[in-house]
């Protein structure tokens, strides 16, 4: 059985020991908005491995010399483009799952007819010529 990474779990103490920060700073990101543990029935704050993981993220991007608005601007764009991607998923999905209902037989095909104009067929079929005549086109030389 897996466990579900974002499972609120762990106490500020063992959160900000599993991130390597010290808890008031886990106090003062969850206060910027940079991570949001749930709370507990008495209001104590629980994270999840998400949020620990974010928490590395954070000091990662910090002592690369990025600011605190940079990061959380940064951690904003990047659950944008997931959900995103997600939502890309779930079309994809669902075209699959439409054009595999879609009869083969039933999507159309267009040729040029006889007299030049368009006509719609059915997949596997052939316009049907209006006279046994055969015209060759060759190229000049």
């Amino acid at each position: 059985m897996a466990l579900d990474a974002n499972q609120p779990l762990f106490v500020i103490s063992v959160a900000a020991e599993l991130a390597e920060m010290h808890p008031q700073t886990l106090r003062q990101y969850d206060r910027m908005g940079l991570v949001s543990p749930r709370r507990a029935p008495g209001k104590s704050r629980r994270y999840s491995q998400h949020d620990v993981d974010v928490l590395r993220e954070v000091q990662r991007l910090s002592q690369s010399g990025v600011s605190l608005e940079g990061i959380k601007r940064i951690l904003e764009l990047e659950n944008q483009v997931a959900a995103l991607r997600s939502r890309v998923s779930e079309l994809s999905d669902e075209l699959r799952n439409a054009q595999r209902r879609q009869r083969p037989d039933a999507s159309r095909v267009f040729a040029a007819g006889v007299a030049g104009d368009v006509v719609s067929l059915a997949r596997g079929r052939r316009p049907r010529p209006r006279s046994q005549a055969v015209v060759v086109w060759r190229p000049q030389k």
